[in-house]
């Protein structure tokens, strides 16, 4: 397969929104492991630009990477043995090691646990049950993980029979404007019809509503990867799916600022607030995938390394936001105050972990990173990593 620079830079972007998003969860009155002493509704609005579309639009570039894998394993076998060890390990050590400490902070904020970490870690963490309706262990941000490797599963599955006419049909469905509507009807009936109101439940077992939305957002991703026809459609098609991304939003935002917290008082408002969300979950990635097929496919200096360090951060960065507004929060210093130290203290945080990382022979496997690298190599070009 070709490179797509264009797709490298928007996983990049998308995985650099994620942790921002996951910042701002720390000042939204939503639920989350830590909050600051005074959470703001207004927070909410801006979070609401990317909350309908960020994990859809992993997904999808998560099932483009897995093509150009799929290409280079020599088949199904080899494609398996790749994504279970650059999966499963940095998922173990990720149980093992990155999460506990979110868990501890969470059980001592919010629900009074009085014992310090060493004690929690070896006397707690690994009960295999739940403390306080805390379950431990856990996988917390790092579900993503566990469904991408379920769904490649899925994948290898679906690629055992060797259906010669699947992507010849891809083709046909979305090599025209069914790229934007065939998804939003989906998402649809999905959603609005079938299933209002479900929740993500991130359990692997119990979420079945939204691996109906996941894991076709990953085939689609793995179909785009071979079809000309569709990235060209969507390259074609762009500014009209940004135009609906942005108007999707403004209905979402308007609710959400006459309705704070969700309180919509009548059904027609919660019904237009649930079908805008789903247009723009598909409209923005619609729109953002076109861009990157039109005005991203380039590449620069930068690309290896990002590239190459998107999955460590990714690992790390909600243990670091987590911890940092744990010894923020007594301070008193104020919201303000605490995202002005907290991002640019994640940011950091994430460079440290993987610059470091990356030096460690035996390390570079548990955060995602190839084994066999040098440690002072420039980081390759080697394709999407991970996910």
């Amino acid at each position: 397969m070709e490179r797509h620079y264009g797709m490298d830079w928007l996983r990049i972007g998308a995985f650099g929104l994620l942790i921002f998003y996951h910042i701002g969860m720390v000042f939204v009155t939503w639920g989350f492991h830590v909050k600051t002493a005074d959470p703001a509704d207004w927070v909410a609005v801006p979070m609401l630009l990317t909350n309908a579309w960020r994990l859809t639009l992993l997904f999808v570039v998560s099932g483009f990477a897995s093509r150009a894998f799929f290409a280079k394993s020599g088949g199904i076998r080899g494609f398996l043995r790749n994504r279970n060890e650059r999966l499963l390990l940095p998922l173990a050590f990720g149980i093992a090691v990155i999460v506990p400490p979110q868990s501890w902070v969470e059980l001592v904020t919010q629900h009074g646990y009085t014992h310090g970490y060493p004690w929690f870690l070896t006397r707690d963490y690994f009960r295999f049950g739940t403390l306080d309706g805390v379950i431990l262990p856990t996988w917390n941000h790092l579900w993503f993980v566990v469904y991408l490797w379920a769904y490649t599963l899925g994948l290898a599955l679906l690629l055992s029979p060797k259906l010669p006419g699947a992507q010849a049909l891809f083709d046909r469905v979305f090599g025209g404007i069914g790229v934007l509507w065939v998804p939003v009807a989906w998402l649809l009936v999905l959603r609005v019809a079938l299933f209002p109101g479900v929740e993500e439940t991130h359990d692997l077992v119990t979420d079945g509503v939204t691996h109906l939305q996941y894991f076709p957002a990953f085939l689609f991703g793995f179909g785009l990867a071979g079809s000309q026809p569709a990235r060209a459609a969507l390259a074609r098609f762009w500014m009209p799916a940004a135009v609906l991304a942005v108007a999707a939003y403004a209905v979402v935002a308007s609710v959400e600022i006459a309705y704070p917290g969700f309180a919509i008082p009548t059904r027609p408002i919660a019904h237009a607030f649930h079908i805008a969300r789903e247009v723009q979950c598909w409209a923005s990635i619609a729109a953002l995938i076109g861009m990157a097929e039109r005005f991203w496919n380039r590449d620069s200096s930068w690309r290896p390394m990002l590239t190459e360090a998107v999955f460590p951060f990714y690992l790390i960065h909600q243990t670091v936001i987590i911890l940092v507004e744990y010894w923020l929060k007594p301070l008193a210093i104020g919201s303000v105050a605490e995202f002005a130290i907290l991002a640019p203290a994640t940011v950091a945080g994430c460079w440290a972990f993987y610059l470091i990382g990356r030096k460690i022979g035996w390390l570079r496997p548990l955060i995602g990173l190839r084994r066999n690298v040098r440690a002072d190599a420039q980081p390759v070009a080697a394709g999407l990593q991970a996910v």
